[in-house]
């Protein structure tokens, strides 16, 4: 075989989202782009804020020499300085720089992770529905991923959590505001999943960390609030990026953020910077590490994504779907009208709409619908998803 049996079973199992994504783009030039409604890729679409592009030009009148060579792999000092400062203002966990590793976004930044924790054989426990790339993340390293349901209103379910708990459990891996259902976890849940952590930890007489993956902490609704892991657990990791609260997913700059008292802090941040090298990220992007310092307090119109939101779950409503509002994120996770959501989603192209199975992200029966579209694009999709349920 010409590429390791590893990558061709993965290939073959590779995400629905890029599978849907090329579907559209395959339309698209059959029926005219105007008339194909693709809500399968999580694009951001809304122009990063006025400040970001005032901050580019700005950079790139810097006369100064070396602005684009190598720097420390964990970053420039004065960027992860500035990061820590920022993660201060919502938690009280008080990072300093050296707590902070800039990476190549959040997908570099969780390989960063789970490179420098795991061992070949560790498990990773994952709440499902969950963004279906973290399988491959963790295969990366030798892990094991181990998926456990969630409620009904996609609640944690800390006795599942409890159960799937194990000998060769290293970490638990979560996200909120979460892809692809938009929910949001409540300072009482990450509570009770810290003490539960906590519990297992002193059992198991080792650590088990908690990674948080936030991309979207900042696209949130209707005054709802996001608690911190760090200031519920010690033992925790925060991964995130600019990717989306600034619309910037191609320049690829993220972060990690260590809890200051976590043990062996030194050693932990000693193997992210050479994970963050020998991965061959070797460092996060120059240009945007000097950027972000003067970003960190901006971020796109995220109303906009909230009057998105509104729309499509009003039209949804009106069909006749069912779904919970999500309170995060520019996705949305109704349940599909038959138990085959595939099958659903192929009725939906029918009508030139383009979404994702749930079972992509391990939600069987329900659909993923990315609302980071233009308002014409939900609106005039409406009578299409009508006609669908209309069908069925």
């Amino acid at each position: 075989m010409a590429i390791s049996k590893r990558v061709a079973a993965n290939i073959s199992r590779s995400s629905w989202i890029r599978k849907m994504f090329e579907e559209g783009a395959r339309r698209k030039a059959l029926y005219g782009a105007d008339n194909v409604f693709d809500f399968s890729l999580g694009n951001p679409n809304l122009e990063p804020p006025a400040q970001f592009h005032e901050e580019i030009r700005r950079l790139m009148d810097d006369p100064a020499p070396g602005r684009h060579g190598y720097m420390p792999n964990a970053g420039y000092p004065e960027t992860r300085q500035a990061v820590a400062e920022h993660v201060n203002s919502y938690t009280k966990a008080q990072l300093n720089g050296e707590d902070v590793i800039m990476t190549a976004g959040a997908g570099g930044g969780l390989n960063v992770v789970l490179k420098t924790l795991l061992d070949p054989g560790d498990e990773v426990i994952i709440p499902r529905p969950y963004f279906v790339e973290y399988d491959f993340y963790i295969d990366n390293h030798q892990g094991k991923p181990v998926q456990v349901p969630v409620g009904e209103d996609f609640a944690l379910d800390l006795d599942a959590m409890a159960a799937a708990i194990g000998e060769r459990t290293k970490a638990v891996l979560i996200n909120y505001p979460n892809n692809p259902t938009g929910r949001v976890c409540s300072r009482k849940e990450l509570d009770s999943l810290a003490a539960l952590l906590s519990e297992h930890s002193a059992r198991l007489g080792r650590s088990i960390y908690l990674i948080s993956d936030e991309p979207y902490r900042k696209i949130v609704f209707d005054g709802v609030e996001v608690p911190s892991v760090l200031d519920a657990y010690r033992d925790s990791l925060v991964v995130t990026s600019f990717s989306k609260d600034l619309s910037l997913p191609g320049e690829r700059i993220g972060y990690i953020a260590v809890h200051p008292g976590i043990p062996d802090k030194e050693l932990i941040t000693a193997g992210l910077v050479l994970s963050n090298r020998i991965l061959g990220f070797v460092n996060a992007p120059a240009l945007m590490q000097r950027a972000i310092p003067n970003l960190l307090n901006h971020s796109v119109d995220i109303d906009a994504y909230r009057k998105k939101r509104d729309m499509l779950c009003d039209g949804l409503s009106a069909c006749g779907y069912s779904f919970v509002i999500p309170k995060g994120t520019f996705y949305l996770f109704p349940r599909t009208p038959i138990d085959d959501d595939v099958a659903f989603v192929q009725a939906l192209q029918e009508e030139n709409i383009l979404v994702v199975p749930g079972s992509g992200f391990g939600g069987p029966g329900h659909m993923r619908i990315a609302f980071c579209v233009d308002d014409q694009v939900i609106e005039n999709s409406l009578p299409g998803f009508e006609r669908a349920i209309r069908k069925i």
